[in-house]
């Protein structure tokens, strides 16, 4: 029971370091598309064109925050 509390423990720490590294952000245009009276009228036929402001998208990005980042560590130095 210990060994399982103690697993656990120790993938959690992991997962907490590993999600401080970066974070995903998700960009979502349907509340947009929605609220824009000019996409009320959408095309009836697949393949219609469909107005650029008026495109239902959802894209997820992962970024770090590269304004702490440094120089590049060499592994392969002796001391």
């Amino acid at each position: 029971m210990r060994v399982k509390l103690l697993r656990h423990a120790a993938l959690f720490l992991v997962a907490s370091a590993i999600a401080a590294c970066g974070a995903p952000q998700v960009r979502d245009t349907n509340a947009a598309v929605d609220a824009n009276p000019q996409c009320v009228s959408q095309p009836s036929q697949p393949g219609e064109p469909v107005a650029a402001e008026c495109e239902r998208k959802t894209e997820t990005t992962w970024s770090s925050d590269d304004s702490k980042s440094s120089e590049p560590i060499d592994f392969g130095k002796k001391h």
